[in-house]
């Protein structure tokens, strides 16, 4: 049996849990519309829906908030956030948001126009989401080995240089605002991404004078993985590899949901001093004033001490030691996930563990149903539902390559017994396999589908 690190933290407060029973999970279900965002936080026993902004702050953090300066204009809690800004990701200009779709937001707004492309390795949900509505096209073009779960590597989430050459000789770089890449790679398994491949994609980028921005969300996870990964890097601290990082790039997006170990808030950086005046700009008519962006001065202080203590190696070895320990634990009972365990979640291959069902009656929604009405489990599907789409062109309906459930792990709540729980209901589920069947849309948005769909059962 893999090793479950010991938490670097005692626990001072706790939040109780209920698991409601069998039968009330059913009508929590059916009254959601079987779509586990429509469920109530409380008839959830173990919530794995997402890692963003569902992590325990830290003493300090808690101690920060209660310096903040709720000024409008010039607050210091902002200047004291600028001061880690600088420190670790060194843009000349940034502004907070929010959260990272706010960002996205932004910059989709002033960079895409109709019918240009934006490519990454792979984007996720809201990233699609804010460029489509921009009516431009997401491309992804990580590595081949990305989509075959049971391929470990150690950077599974690099992005294909000859993919991104040839498609922007192909497409124009006239016709490409910005080129971008995911850090970690969240839809594709929370896998890393190499410093050798963020090197070769920046040169790339500039050799056809295309803006490079760095989704960050997992910035601190993804360094960490390069200290123990890759040759060169062993000696140097996460901080120390996170400049070097984001010295490759024009801008990056974040939210600090994730790697700043915070409840609400994050950010849009950049280099560029003319896009700088329109994106505050723009800031002011979205969020707020430059100085608060959206945020009370409290979520600017729990910021700045949050993405400090998001890059302490103790922390940084217990979040992927858990996440490992999950992962390994689950291979061992036979669940095919996406290897090797990433830092923030666990993905399960729904397609391997239900293959009865096929992909257009949505085997990651039923799984995700599954794990809720057998163990009170909330995760989410992020597969046909998540990243399918009707194709504007042609409307055929393209599937991803990929049908996944994620269980993403917010950082410093659950103990080894809750994941222990979560491996026994899902070795479970595998007993019986063959008992679950599909579902089908039955109401969906033009965007973002999964947060509201409804479903019916097959």
């Amino acid at each position: 049996m893999p090793k479950y690190l010991p938490e670097p933290f005692r626990i001072k407060m706790v939040e109780p849990i209920r698991l409601i029973s069998a039968e009330a999970r059913k009508e929590a279900l059916k009254n959601a519309g079987y779509n586990v965002f429509g469920l109530h936080s409380e008839d959830v026993y173990i919530d794995f829906m997402t890692d963003s902004g569902t992590s325990a702050m830290s003493q300090e953090q808690w101690s920060a908030m209660m310096l903040g300066d709720e000024s409008y204009a010039g607050a210091r809690s902002f200047y004291r956030l600028k001061v880690v800004m600088d420190e670790i990701f060194g843009f000349k200009h940034f502004v907070p948001t929010h959260q990272g779709r706010a960002a996205e937001g932004i910059l989709s707004a002033l960079l895409i126009k109709p019918g240009q492309f934006v490519p990454s390795n792979m984007h996720f949900d809201t990233t699609e989401g804010n460029i489509r509505a921009r009516r431009g096209k997401p491309v992804n073009l990580i590595i081949d080995q990305a989509y075959n779960p049971a391929t470990r590597l150690d950077f599974k989430g690099n992005m294909d240089i000859a993919k991104l050459k040839k498609f922007i000789r192909e497409t124009g770089p006239e016709n490409i605002p910005l080129g971008m890449i995911t850090i970690t790679n969240n839809a594709g398994g929370g896998q890393p991404v190499s410093m050798e491949n963020l090197r070769q994609v920046s040169a790339t980028y500039k050799e056809f004078d295309i803006p490079f921005f760095i989704d960050a969300c997992r910035f601190a996870e993804n360094a960490y993985f390069i200290k123990l990964r890759e040759p060169g890097y062993e000696d140097k601290s996460p901080l120390e590899i996170a400049q070097e990082i984001f010295s490759l790039a024009d801008g990056a997006t974040m939210s600090a949901k994730k790697d700043g170990i915070v409840n609400i808030g994050g950010f849009l950086a950049l280099n560029d001093d003319k896009l700088f005046e329109s994106v505050r700009n723009e800031l002011i008519m979205r969020e707020g004033f430059p100085t608060y962006g959206g945020l009370a001065g409290r979520d600017l202080e729990a910021m700045a001490v949050g993405f400090m203590e998001a890059l302490q190696v103790s922390y940084l070895e217990y979040r992927l030691g858990q996440t490992a320990y999950l992962g390994e634990r689950l291979l061992e009972k036979g669940i095919q996930i996406i290897e090797p365990p990433g830092a923030h979640a666990i993905y399960i291959d729904a397609m391997k563990l239900l293959p009865h069902i096929p992909q257009r009656e949505l085997p990651g929604q039923a799984l995700s149903i599954a794990m809720y009405l057998e163990g009170g489990i909330r995760a989410v599907e992020l597969g046909t539902v998540a990243f399918g789409y009707i194709d504007p062109d042609t409307g055929e309906e393209i599937f991803p390559r990929l049908d996944l459930v994620r269980m993403a792990i917010p950082r410093r709540v659950y103990t080894q017994s809750h994941l222990d729980y979560t491996v026994d209901i899902l070795a479970e589920i595998a007993a019986k396999a063959e008992s679950y069947r599909g579902f089908r849309i039955a109401y969906q948005p033009k965007l973002l589908r999964h947060f509201t769909a409804r479903f019916e059962p097959l």
